[in-house]
């Protein structure tokens, strides 16, 4: 490898070892085997050389995730189903790359690394939505709504990880949410139909159009009142 990927590499290793805020450029040649000055001639800056560090490592994590939920048994005719097994292949891969989701939140406190990750953040939910939903990739509603959900699902879950695993929710925690959201949502709907008095509104067609056009004895106000 030349100096260039030597610095990638020891910049991904301090800073999954060490985080983002507590990783010196020192740190960084010493991991790297080559000089200091190296870094502003590669990158210009130690900020710019973690940051595509942590892009790398990010890259790859979402590669490791894609093939896990390419392996995931398909249940799609089961939606509540399918989404338990999307989510336990998700928290299995936050769970054995801890590090990356603790570098990623130090980094977001850098105003610098901020932008970067402005930069990549609809890329980001155009893939979640392809990956969890099959959208379309060029649908950019898709990944503004769908890939934003799910990116709010995957942060805050990750975020709850990193404070306290065993208290984090389960991917059955999350498909009972779901549900119950939904059902109570659907509940509320047929609730709030408006209620409809057939014998009052047959009494003001009577009162308009008279009684004698009826038609046969079957009649339709009697079987909805």
């Amino acid at each position: 490898m030349g100096n260039r990927e030597d610095l990638l590499s020891g910049a991904r290793r301090c800073l999954l070892d060490k985080g983002y805020a507590r990783t010196t450029v020192r740190d960084i040649a010493t991991a790297a085997g080559v000089s200091m000055a190296a870094i502003g001639y590669h990158f210009g800056s130690k900020e710019a050389l973690l940051n595509e560090a942590l892009a790398e490592a990010t890259r790859e994590w979402g590669d490791e995730l894609e093939r896990a939920l390419a392996e995931t048994p398909d249940s799609s005719r089961n939606p509540l189903q399918h989404f338990t097994r999307q989510w336990q292949a998700i928290i299995d891969s936050i769970s054995a790359h801890p590090d990356v989701w603790s570098a990623t939140f130090e980094s977001v406190a850098h105003p610098e690394t901020r932008a970067h990750l402005a930069t990549d953040q609809q890329e980001a939910r155009a893939g979640l939505a392809r990956l969890l939903a099959d959208t379309d990739p060029s649908d950019d509603s898709a990944a503004r709504t769908t890939g934003a959900f799910y990116q709010a699902l995957l942060t805050g879950l990750a975020v709850q990880y990193l404070i306290d695993p065993a208290s984090a929710p389960t991917a059955e925690d999350l498909t009972e949410g779901l549900r119950r959201i939904t059902t109570k949502r659907r509940a509320t709907r047929t609730r709030s139909l408006p209620h409809v008095d057939y014998a009052e509104m047959r009494q003001e067609v009577d009162e308009f159009f008279g009684t004698e056009d009826r038609i046969g004895d079957d009649d339709p106000w009697e079987r909805n009142s």
